[in-house]
């Protein structure tokens, strides 16, 4: 039983140090989608690697920390998801103007501008079609 805590308090500090790096990563990258994707990927893996540690240390609480772990798992890079679809539909610039220029690909907005060239054209077919 004492081979499990330690073993569970050392992957808990790696979770923890996942988590500082985020907290660290989130102050340090230059825009909105590099903090989003900074935050979302550190904390997820060191949220899971601190809910494992804990079951490792305190084997009763496995079930309600697995519970915990998946909900993490799953929630955390869909909220990231929503919230840049959200930022890019408003018009956010994907990168600040100093780091902005010809380096910037909007892959999001060119598919879109496809889909709606697409549905343009067939909505000209049918007109014609109907003539």
């Amino acid at each position: 039983m004492e081979v499990l805590a330690i073993i569970g308090s050392f992957i808990s500090l790696i979770g923890a140090f996942f988590l500082l790096l985020a907290a660290i990563g989130i102050i340090r990258m230059p825009d909105t989608y590099n903090r989003m994707q900074t935050g979302t990927k550190a904390t997820t893996l060191g949220s899971m690697l601190f809910f494992v540690g804990i079951g490792l240390a305190h084997p009763s609480w496995w079930t309600k920390l697995l519970i915990l772990t998946v909900f993490v798992f799953l929630t955390n890079p869909l909220s990231s998801h929503v919230l840049a679809r959200a930022l890019h539909f408003i018009g956010k610039s994907p990168l600040v103007e100093p780091y902005s220029g010809l380096s910037v690909r909007d892959d999001l907005a060119f598919d879109e501008a496809q889909v709606l060239l697409a549905t343009e054209g067939s909505r000209q077919m049918e007109k014609g079609e109907a003539e």
